[in-house]
């Protein structure tokens, strides 16, 4: 079963722009490093709807297994300690079949 994993934050009032373009940035190196990851995007909301959250991350992998792979890679526990810890004031996530 292929999986996708949908990740959104919402961010501390007091985030800036430069934090923001750094988890971006982190986050979009964890492809390079993690072979499991089949397809991985990240952004910023584009503001078009009041009640969207701030940052979204889709991520696709063949398997659950990849999945938890990539969930408990030293490399992606290290991009959330040093980019998403930070400035995420609250986050959700939903794993589902595609």
């Amino acid at each position: 079963m292929s999986l996708r994993h949908v990740v959104c934050f919402r961010f501390h009032p007091d985030t800036t722009p430069d934090q923001v373009e750094a988890l971006a940035t982190g986050l979009g190196e964890l492809p390079g490093i993690i072979p499991e990851i089949v397809d991985y995007r990240v952004g910023p909301d584009v503001g078009v709807n009041p009640t969207s959250w701030d940052f979204a991350v889709t991520a696709d992998f063949s398997s659950v297994a990849d999945y938890e792979t990539y969930r408990d890679h030293a490399a992606h526990q290290a991009a959330i300690d040093a980019f998403v810890t930070p400035i995420a004031a609250d986050r959700t996530a939903v794993q589902f079949a595609i």
